[in-house]
């Protein structure tokens, strides 16, 4: 019975163990096969000379102020006009909102839908106190060590920049687009985009025009970060995750702190109560939809038990998804997000407060909606405070996670091939946006919006985003004017 038994097991586990290498196995590679695109001659060091002076526009943005920095962004406007004159003789431009950029290159078919690339003007602040850290001044525009140093050299004046070389360098060459071409530069997508984007939108709305797609600014080209993988990655952002805060308020009766209520009862003690169940008790994950996506995409190209275990997520999907809800980057593409931000209560140690508050900010997965956010920290808000009146706000500038964009579509596959034949053995997947762009303002006039930013990035490069020392190379600020020239020519020239 005993030998039968084992037997038995053993033939289970052999038959289980020639699925998973039978399945494994027949996971081919989804990448597609293209030659490099011909070489296309580009003024590196000139690039990089007008990228640093882009730099040198303080276009810090602010979401109270629209006239903050003005100068700046006026500064920045006069540079383009005179470094791409060019490119301005060939298109419209137009100023929306006050400052932002709005161009159009009219093609000669007006039977076909236009298409619109997308970068923003404006840039974050330096945080206090770390100016010193910087290996070049964040403002000074420096060209150094074979990188364009600054704020906004990486997020997001390359894509501007390159785009403007790019388009540049079209119309010196006499290219006439087929297909309309804009390009939309936004002023406050570092604080919104209402002013900027959104207005934009609603213009295009306006004169009846509907993109065949966006691409924005997004996910980029890494090398060394997704473990398995020994070629860069480029992940195209087909959707991004939503915005969401929840201000929870506790009253409570103020008294001396010599007679506290009972235990539990304290406006801080409800109000660390509800915090600790909402951090315990997350909204649900999994692998599944973009994640998913972007998981079977790498699979085949990975290497090891990496590559056993993506192809086969109907038995390790449990496996998986524990070791990457353990990293907070891989755990935000699993799930709606839970961030404990900010609390406040009391103002002296012997007195009990009348009242805490507290900041939740979630940011949603697509298929996750505010309104059920909201549901859930009520329902917590109810389990750990029961006949408490306490009150639930979301935050202004809440808004829902996109939708995802198909990755079948023709425009897609494009983005694919252009980096495919710009950036030789580099393989593409979908993937998701974790925070927002000024990109989701267009959703009412395009079904396909990409979020994609052809930036280089090891390990080490991550800090640099909105951090200290960010910077670009010169030799991939001429890989994104490639990147980009390409696109548009094959996206509005002859055969489009």
């Amino acid at each position: 019975m005993l030998k039968r038994l084992l037997l038995t097991i053993l033939a289970v586990l052999g038959l289980l163990f020639a699925a998973v290498a039978v399945n494994t196995l027949r996971q081919g590679s989804r990448q597609l096969d293209v030659p490099p695109a011909p070489p296309l001659a580009v003024d590196e060091t000139g690039a990089a000379t007008r990228l640093a002076e882009a730099i040198r526009a303080r276009t810090v943005s602010s979401l109270d102020d629209a006239a903050q920095n003005t100068d700046q962004f006026a500064q920045l406007h006069t540079m383009l006009q005179a470094r791409y004159p060019k490119a301005h003789a060939a298109m419209q431009r137009e100023v929306v909102g006050g400052l932002s950029l709005l161009y159009t290159w009219k093609g000669s078919d007006p039977a076909l839908a236009p298409i619109l690339l997308m970068a923003h003007q404006d840039v974050v602040p330096i945080a206090p106190g770390t100016e010193g850290d910087w290996a070049e001044q964040p403002f000074a525009g420096s060209v150094k060590d074979g990188f364009v140093w600054g704020r906004g050299a990486w997020d997001d004046k390359g894509n501007l920049i390159a785009q403007m070389e790019a388009i540049e360098l079209l119309a010196a060459s006499g290219f006439q687009p087929k297909r309309t071409i804009h390009l939309a530069f936004g002023a406050d997508e570092e604080v919104s985009g209402e002013r900027g984007a959104r207005q934009i939108a609603a213009l295009l709305k306006s004169r009846g025009e509907r993109m065949d797609f966006v691409i924005d600014e997004g996910l980029l080209i890494t090398d060394g970060i997704m473990p398995g993988l020994s070629k860069p990655a480029a992940l195209i952002g087909i959707a991004e995750k939503g915005y969401l805060s929840v201000v929870l308020k506790v009253p409570a009766t103020p008294g001396h702190s010599s007679m506290p209520p009972p235990k539990g009862e304290s406006a801080i003690a409800m109000m660390s109560a509800a915090l600790k169940r909402l951090d315990d008790q997350q909204l649900p994950g999994g692998i599944r939809g973009v994640a998913r996506e972007m998981f079977e995409t790498v699979a085949p190209e990975m290497s090891g038990f990496g590559r056993v275990a993506l192809s086969n997520l109907w038995l390790f999907g449990p496996l998986v998804q524990k070791q990457l809800e353990a990293k907070a980057s891989t755990n935000a593409m699993l799930r709606t997000t839970t961030a404990l931000t900010m609390t406040s209560a009391g103002n002296k140690d012997n007195v009990l407060p009348g009242r805490a508050e507290a900041t939740v900010n979630f940011r949603l997965l697509p298929g996750d909606s505010a309104s059920a956010v909201m549901g859930h920290v009520h329902d917590v808000a109810e389990a750990t405070m029961p006949g408490a009146h306490y009150e639930l706000a979301a935050l202004p500038n809440a808004s829902e996670a996109s939708r995802v964009s198909p990755t079948q579509s023709t425009s897609y596959q494009l983005i694919n091939k252009t980096v495919r034949e710009v950036f030789p053995g580099t393989l593409v997947a979908p993937g998701l946006m974790i925070g927002a762009t000024d990109s989701r303002h267009f959703e009412a006039i395009s079904d396909h919006i990409y979020r994609f930013s052809p930036v280089r990035a090891k390990p080490e490069d991550l800090a640099r985003f909105h951090g200290t020392n960010e910077r670009i190379s010169a030799a991939n600020l001429a890989e994104l004017i490639r990147f980009y020239h390409r696109l548009v020519s094959q996206a509005a020239g002859a055969g489009a």
